[in-house]
């Protein structure tokens, strides 16, 4: 019996601000002036006003450990058996920000200054573990490491872990800060970053992305179990899919024949046809050739059924491994808002691309159906979310 899978609590840390209502309001508004870093962030809130214990945590788990705090201060009591709750935290890089620093300490003060906190600070699972421990969930705690898909993997398997009957509830999700000099310059040199300074997904112009930070915190939870502890339902994950390209460790497989695969296994294990679906919230990284090949991709799977297109990274820039979880939670912020926001940065869809029905200039009015959350990573790893709104 494959069980449902609610969603009961959204957590969000982001450069529109800290928390979901924030973030759902810049994604209307657009890119805030300071541009794609997280602003004024305070860790100490998170870790109970304890300064040593915040300096212990890489800038990724804490923003990890900020959304969490939102999206299970919004679900309310979901801990009615701690072995049967865990945690699934995904990131693309982990703790570089230690990792540079440290390196630093090494090179200018010796072997002896490094700090013996190098380790759990920049390991991956730092975030997953830390969520585990603070708020004593004893299920699973694992990680996701699939470059830009790892959100979107993250809340898959931990939704998996629910609709088999393992746990009743995860919390789950991406967290990412890898805004620091050598992550900076990494993807600089790679020349994925766009050189005009502004991310336009799928526009004739687009010449990279906005390298950004984030985190998105999602709590699912088995569906009755939710029901009978009268939990607000946000939305539910009806299915999800993983495939990899086999092809190259950047680019996307010509023809988007992987992300096309994934599209529509994740419709199939939701149970539904592609014409049921009515939003996908693209990969859209406004790179030339990664939106490209996703638009090939939406209307191989979809043909003349035309979805409503929005990327969100118009505003948020690419968070890399917290981008999925991001992009899940403003499915459901649509879905709770019955307005899917505009593609922020796009004026002119590039005639080259095959048409898609891209949200531009202005958000528009919905009613809420099936919609898609799409991630594609480096390394070929495709993943795909099917999100639907609260429906007894």
């Amino acid at each position: 019996m494959i069980l449902r899978v609610a969603v009961t609590g959204v957590g969000v840390i982001s450069n529109t601000g800290t928390g979901s209502t924030q973030f759902w309001n810049g994604l209307l508004s657009g890119v805030p002036k300071h541009g794609f870093e997280v602003q004024d962030f305070d860790p100490l809130p998170y870790f109970d006003g304890n300064a040593k214990e915040a300096r212990r945590c890489d800038r990724f788990a804490q923003f990890a450990f900020a959304a969490a705090d939102e999206a299970i201060t919004q679900s309310g009591d979901f801990l009615s058996d701690s072995t049967r709750c865990g945690s699934w935290v995904g990131t693309g890089v982990g703790g570089l920000t230690t990792l540079e620093e440290q390196i630093g300490i090494l090179s200018n003060k010796g072997p002896r200054r490094v700090s013996p906190f190098l380790i759990p600070m920049l390991m991956a699972n730092a975030a997953s573990a830390g969520i585990s421990m603070k708020y004593g969930l004893q299920g699973p705690s694992e990680t996701t490491v699939t470059a830009c898909a790892a959100g979107t993997h993250s809340i898959s398997r931990a939704a998996e872990l629910i609709r088999s009957g393992t746990c009743k509830a995860m919390i789950t999700g991406g967290a990412e800060a890898t805004l620091n000099p050598i992550g900076r310059q990494g993807f600089i040199n790679m020349t994925a970053v766009s050189s005009s300074g502004i991310s336009r997904p799928f526009d004739a112009k687009r010449d990279g992305f906005m390298h950004s930070e984030a985190a998105g915190i999602l709590v699912l939870e088995e569906w009755e179990h939710a029901v009978n502890r009268g939990a607000t339902i946000l939305g539910e994950i009806l299915g999800s899919a993983s495939t990899a390209d086999a092809h190259h460790i950047t680019a996307p497989a010509p023809g988007g024949d992987g992300a096309v695969r994934c599209m529509v296994t994740a419709i199939e294990n939701a149970g539904l046809s592609p014409s049921e679906i009515l939003h996908i919230n693209a990969h859209g990284t406004s790179t030339p050739l990664n939106d490209a090949v996703e638009a090939q991709a939406i209307v191989n799977v979809f043909g003349s059924h035309a979805p409503i297109v929005t990327s969100t990274k118009g505003v948020t820039g690419h968070t890399l491994g917290a981008a999925g979880a991001i992009e899940a939670i403003a499915v459901i912020l649509a879905m709770q808002n019955k307005l899917v926001p505009q593609t922020h940065g796009t004026s002119t869809i590039d005639p080259e691309i095959p048409p898609i029905d891209l949200v531009v200039g202005e958000p528009r009015d919905w009613e809420p159906g099936p919609s898609l959350s799409n991630s594609f990573g480096f390394g070929g790893h495709n993943g795909t979310l099917v999100i639907g709104p609260p429906k007894p």
